[in-house]
């Protein structure tokens, strides 16, 4: 018996979704927020925010279109500032990768408010991922600039891997499907949303394993984000904390590093094979990734094995480097 989800719930958080007629007709393009934040940033905080959950709000007529069209993906055209919207999908075997695929580099995409920015104290160093809407552990979907959307490192890996995680779990396990809807939240005229409402409904159990609403914000504890333009910069205070928490503050006084690099976060420079150091090992493609590539992201932990060593090493264990982060 594989065990539920365990979230933590609190409904004042849950924004009313609108229902989308038969089909996939009314998809909201920028969704609702559940709370709307003043100003044009939001301050930087010293420890992650609750991630909010709740149950699912799919129609009727959205769970039948689902059970007639297994395997259906749907992604939103960009709007006029070039926003993403809504990415809705009946997830099943059919859209998962195939057994050896490796995703593809999606560097070249540039989603709204995308800046390349870097601080020591967050994991991976890069601020901003290019986050999908629907994870490609879910869809095989690769560099499709309908399903990218500029996310701080905290909610593409803390807040939304998890949700992804047990929904590609559950497809491995039972061979079912999960009606799945991802909705980034925009206010106004500004180019990074504030942050994505995932949903997820098992249909052959009726949403017995897999049921949730769940809220997740596009922030970064220890920075602050002007979201009309995707800048940010480094809440002292905040940042000092996050950076004592994870012992990596810069100076002997704990305040938290500066940006240290202006370049494509997505493109990371040739390793030396003989060099000693941390990868990780896709144990089902095969391929060797640096900690902080953006293919580790997507992985399933059912496959992800550290190694330590030389690539050299792991390329005689079997295991090929990933052109995206080693080539």
């Amino acid at each position: 018996m594989r065990k539920p989800l365990v979230t933590r719930v609190s409904s004042l958080w849950i924004a009313l979704l609108i229902a989308s007629a038969l089909g996939l007709a009314g998809c909201s393009a920028l969704g609702s927020a559940p709370s709307r934040a003043t100003g044009a940033y939001v301050a930087g905080v010293s420890s992650a925010p609750e991630v909010t959950v709740d149950e699912a709000s799919f129609s009727r007529d959205e769970i039948a279109y689902a059970e007639e069209h297994p395997g259906y993906e749907y992604y939103s055209d960009l709007d006029e500032l070039g926003r993403c919207g809504e990415a809705m999908a009946c997830l099943g075997p059919e859209t998962l990768p195939a057994r050896g695929e490796e995703r593809e580099s999606i560097s070249d995409v540039r989603p709204t408010g995308w800046h390349a920015i870097r601080y020591d104290f967050v994991e991976g160093e890069s601020l901003y991922n290019r986050s999908h809407l629907i994870g490609w552990a879910l869809s095989a979907e690769n560099a499709n600039e309908r399903n990218l959307v500029t996310g701080t490192r905290w909610m593409n890996a803390d807040a939304m891997r998890p949700f992804e995680e047990d929904v590609a779990d559950y497809i491995y396990e039972t061979d079912h499907h999960v009606l799945y809807r991802a909705t980034p939240v925009f206010e106004g005229g500004e180019l990074v949303c504030r942050g994505v409402r995932m949903e997820a409904y098992s249909l052959e159990d009726g949403g017995r394993e897999i049921n949730f609403s769940a809220w997740c914000p596009n922030v970064q504890p220890g920075v602050s984000i002007d979201y009309a333009t995707g800048q940010a910069w480094v809440d002292e205070d905040a940042a000092a904390t996050v950076a004592e928490d994870a012992g990596t503050a810069s100076g002997e006084d704990g305040t938290a590093v500066r940006p240290h690099a202006t370049g494509d976060a997505g493109a990371v420079s040739s390793t030396d094979p003989n060099a000693e150091g941390t990868y990780v090992l896709n144990t089902r493609s095969h391929k060797i990734h640096l900690p902080a590539c953006e293919g580790v992201q997507e992985m399933s932990p059912h496959n992800r094995e550290e190694f330590a060593g030389t690539i050299a090493e792991a390329e005689a264990l079997g295991y090929t480097p990933c052109m995206s982060c080693l080539g």
